[in-house]
């Protein structure tokens, strides 16, 4: 393949499978390998399935062999977040309360990966159920990020975005609740997509906030994404909350992106984005401005829109997913599956759960369980969560309004860089300012991708690309152009991990 395996994009490399240019076999084992060699240092992986990926390469390789007609990403290797179920596979969403947990049955997602042929590496690490915005809340590893090992990886799906960013899968899936695809995406120098709410399935997704949940791809540049996206999306009779409608055409909108014409494109930027505490880093403004003025060399129309609501995006969120969280959580009991603490014989069932919870949670999902119990309580609920959905439809109206205006809408994907670790797990807040651009797109339940557009003190900055409901096509279609105006991949600039 010329130049080594784990440097090719994931379409290259399933040309390259298809043209009998090198095996499934050989691509899974040069990643193998990789992780080997590397995620000692990067910490990206809880659990690394070395024989059933090569067992699922071998069946390609046959397939191939025996003229079989095959998915577009037949053989090519991909790594799945922790928090995504898997048949025979540990799931634990980086939690002691579901350590060792193997579950019985394969999410939708899981499925759909194994009927391409995708051989799964793996289980990748994350902030506990999803809860953070830096991968230092997993109960099992701090991830490191591959262009600065002393800094986070986002979160917290920063497991397979480091991944991805140390060549060590060449694609993954996450989930975005407020930005947990998108923000890793941006600061490790990947290409993160959230799709639209609904356009696939979250069956077998442990759940954290079921209105916001929503997998996507991860991956180097937006055609591995798009493949990934159709490969992974669709209706699912068994969630009542997936999109009866044909998936939009987006591996179709990342090529013709490529072609660098966004002619007639109109792209509007948030003006609220850039006020007071929502300003982001001047590196990261700087960043992001040079990304819009090459996205004007391509011909689209940079206009401005107002979206007053998007002001109270973040405390709407914290009302809204933390509510959902303690309903979901509930099921964590001692009693049905999982972590059982406390149970001596003597003990009441009460006692064993609040010994069950507080052995198996940590910090950030006890504080979230505490917020949204306290925000659906009696007195509370409409004072808190009512007034939070009300907020919400607010921010769905401006969402609209603006459609109504433009085509897309654009901003930094996150206001800061990577930081270092320890630095904002001091204060909830700080940490929370991670996902302020990324959030009312969880909202309001459109699509949105994080396309990596330069550095900041040596750091990736990620440009956010957001569109309308089922839009999906737009957003790559202008991540894509975006892309075709850099000499090379902002992976291949990343500098190389030394492994431990």
């Amino acid at each position: 393949m010329g130049e080594r395996t784990i440097d090719q994009t994931a379409a290259h490399i399933a040309e390259a499978i298809r043209e009998g240019r090198t095996s499934a076999y050989s691509v899974t084992e040069a990643f193998l390998d990789r992780i080997d060699a590397v995620d000692g240092t990067v910490k990206a992986f809880l659990h690394v399935d070395r024989e059933g990926a090569l067992a699922t390469a071998a069946e390609v390789d046959a397939a191939i062999a025996a003229g079989e007609e095959l998915g577009p990403l037949a053989g090519v290797p991909i790594a799945i977040k922790d928090v995504v179920v898997t048949k025979d596979m540990p799931t634990t969403a980086a939690s002691k309360i579901l350590e060792g947990w193997i579950p019985p049955y394969d999410a939708t997602i899981t499925e759909r990966v194994k009927a391409a042929k995708m051989p799964i590496l793996g289980k990748t690490n994350l902030d506990e159920f999803a809860m953070g915005s830096s991968t230092e809340y997993s109960a099992y590893r701090q991830t490191a990020n591959p262009w600065d090992t002393g800094r986070i990886p986002g979160g917290s799906g920063g497991g397979s975005a480091a991944a991805v960013a140390a060549k060590m899968a060449p694609l993954a899936i996450g989930t975005d609740t407020g930005g947990s695809i998108r923000q890793p995406g941006a600061v490790t120098g990947t290409f993160g997509a959230k799709p639209t709410y609904g356009s696939n399935s979250r069956y077998g997704l442990i759940a954290f906030s079921s209105s916001l949940d929503t997998p996507g791809p991860v991956a180097r540049n937006a055609l591995d994404a798009a493949l990934l996206h159709e490969v992974i999306s669709g209706h699912d009779p068994r969630d009542s909350t997936t999109i009866d409608a044909p998936v939009p055409p987006v591996v179709e909108a990342a090529r013709s992106g490529a072609s660098g014409d966004l002619s007639g494109v109109k792209l509007g930027v948030v003006k609220e984005f850039a006020e007071g505490s929502a300003a982001a880093e001047p590196g990261v403004v700087e960043a992001y401005q040079a990304g819009v003025d090459q996205l004007v060399k391509l011909g689209a129309q940079i206009v401005e829109v107002s979206c007053p609501s998007f002001t109270y995006a973040l405390p709407t969120y914290y009302l809204i997913a933390p509510s959902e969280a303690s309903s979901n959580l509930a099921r964590y009991d001692g009693v049905r599956y999982g972590l059982r603490a406390g149970d001596d014989g003597k003990r009441s069932l009460e006692e064993v759960m609040s010994l069950t919870r507080e052995a198996g949670f940590g910090p950030e999902v006890k504080r979230r369980i505490i917020l949204g119990t306290y925000a659906l309580s009696a007195g509370y609920v409409d004072q808190f969560y009512g007034q939070a959905q009300k907020v919400r439809t607010l921010i769905k109206r401006d969402f609209e309004a603006a459609f109504g205006e433009c085509d897309a809408l654009i901003s930094p994907t996150t206001p800061f860089i990577a930081f270092k670790f320890g630095e904002r797990t001091g204060d909830p807040y700080q940490m929370y300012l991670a996902d302020l651009y990324t959030i009312p797109t969880n909202l309001y339940g459109g699509p949105g991708v994080s396309v990596p557009v330069g550095l900041s003190e040596g750091m990736p900055v990620g440009l956010q690309v957001m569109g309308p409901v089922m839009g999906d096509d737009i957003t790559y279609r202008v991540a894509a152009a975006l892309e075709s105006t850099q000499e090379t991949l902002l992976a291949d600039t990343a500098p190389e991990i030394e492994g431990k």
